[in-house]
């Protein structure tokens, strides 16, 4: 229930419920039938997004409440509704490019979706590890190696070796993390401006002379940006973690 609860108040859900309540009435339908078409909208969207979200969370290793989690849900989000808007146009020209990014879409999402469980699975790491604890040891150690004799001083290198080794593999997840939230920060952000962008345009369509199709060619350029992004992010992760 509260998943449904926040779907209902997504800013998406209810941009396109208007979307497409304004294009009924822009075709001369009844304006109580138009806002029944918008509610039926946005109601929709709601339900099935709701529903497809429980079914991400039984398939992926996605720490509930974390930011890779909610970004996720913001970029599943927008493109949901990147299919319900292409779902809902009629054949013409803009429909036609819009079906033309659907893959760009599903690969971004599906790589986004990995990402998510990849930075999980970091966070899991990370927490096993205390950086207080690492930091007195190392100053302890420290300590006791002044002055100790020959073998007690190889001892202590090892054991000092050995704290700096797991400083290191901290500092590595560290920022692969950090480096997997910002890409998909960036990711979910910029699906969601593509999709504002296209209602827009579906909008204009619906009530005068598409836009040259030079803006839709550089909105297919910006998506195909953050497709190639994300798997940039997903190699280089999977590189550092490899080491």
């Amino acid at each position: 229930m509260a998943r449904l609860t926040d779907e209902l108040r997504d800013p998406w859900g209810l941009l396109l419920g208007a979307t497409a309540g304004g294009a009924a009435w822009a075709v001369s339908v009844h304006p109580v039938v138009a806002g029944f078409v918008g509610v039926v909208v946005w109601l929709t969207k709601a339900g099935v997004a709701a529903l497809q979200d429980r079914g991400h969370r039984t398939g992926l290793a996605v720490t509930p409440g974390s930011p890779e989690e909610y970004w996720l849900a913001r970029a599943g989000s927008a493109a949901y509704g990147f299919g319900e808007l292409s779902a809902s146009m009629e054949r013409g020209p803009l429909a036609g490019r819009i079906a033309m990014m659907r893959p760009q879409i599903d690969d971004s999402t599906a790589t986004l979706e990995r990402l998510a469980a990849q930075a999980s699975l970091t966070g899991a790491a990370l927490a096993r590890f205390d950086l207080d604890r690492l930091g007195h040891e190392q100053a302890r150690l420290a300590r006791a190696r002044e002055g100790a004799e020959r073998g007690l001083a190889q001892d202590l290198d090892r054991a000092l070796a050995s704290l700096a080794s797991q400083r290191a593999v901290v500092e590595r997840l560290s920022a692969t993390r950090e480096r997997v939230l910002a890409r998909m920060e960036s990711s979910a952000i910029g699906i969601e401006g593509l999709l504002a962008r296209l209602v827009e345009l579906s909008a204009v369509s619906a009530n005068g002379p598409l836009e040259p199709l030079r803006v839709l060619d550089e909105l297919a350029g910006t998506l195909e940006g953050v497709r190639q992004g994300l798997h940039e992010t997903e190699q280089i992760t999977r590189d550092a973690l490899d080491r």
